[in-house]
């Protein structure tokens, strides 16, 4: 896919999800595949340590901010969501599957986080960094609300999928959610992982490393006081 493409994709694609797609997302996002993602996802995210509050960027239906809960059980989470429509799927996930869990969602955008500076210990997104206009200014607000030393956890699906990962998700899930998967590819202007590392150095934030949870790939950015 060419480069124009993918930036003409880019420009017309939402970067929230409208009603009545949001139902059909949640819908999607509750299949198999979706929420051992989601499990994947919260562990990866508790190895790196302990938390008093989390913001989940893109929480959609609010799956990973149910999981995280089992995860970790103490700290505040923190869910936003550009569209309207999702933020009510959300609530109404939660207070189904999870009433009084401590958890909030509110509607706001990626690139105008509404929170004071330093304010979360980790900052995570799921599939939702391919969609942002701006990300490299909504990685500078990940990086002001985050607190010093704390890491910003960006999982997305990516083009160029290592052959490696497509056999274990092909040996998990079967060949046809896989080839879902990479047909995905096609109508998402989703990046690759060295395009993911490039909107890092833009930042102020430490790039660690990428790296695959599932089949998502992870940006690992970490905010470090200025050498």
């Amino acid at each position: 896919m060419s480069l124009r493409w993918r930036q003409l994709m880019k420009r017309m694609h939402p970067e929230g999800i409208p009603w009545p797609g949001s139902v059909l997302y949640t819908l999607l996002s509750s299949t198999k595949v979706f929420l051992r993602h989601y499990d994947l996802v919260a562990r990866d995210i508790a190895h790196y340590g302990p938390a008093n509050r989390i913001l989940d960027i893109g929480t959609g239906p609010g799956h990973l901010l149910m999981v995280m809960r089992e995860t970790l059980p103490d700290t505040e989470l923190i869910g936003i969501d550009i569209s309207p429509a999702m933020v009510v799927q959300a609530h109404r996930k939660i207070n189904t599957h999870t009433p009084n869990a401590r958890i909030k969602v509110l509607a706001a955008a990626a690139n105008a986080l509404p929170f004071t500076g330093e304010t979360f210990d980790r900052v995570v997104s799921t599939g939702s960094l391919h969609h942002w206009k701006d990300p490299v200014r909504a990685l500078s607000e990940v990086h002001r609300v985050l607190k010093m030393d704390g890491y910003a956890l960006m999982y997305d699906l990516i083009r160029d999928m290592p052959e490696a990962v497509c056999k274990e998700i092909r040996d998990q899930f079967g060949g046809l959610r896989l080839a879902i998967l990479w047909l995905h590819s096609f109508e998402e202007p989703f990046l690759n992982a060295e395009e993911m590392e490039a909107l890092g150095e833009q930042t102020e934030f430490s790039v660690e490393e990428t790296k695959f949870t599932g089949a998502l790939c992870c940006l690992v950015l970490q905010k470090c006081a200025l050498q």
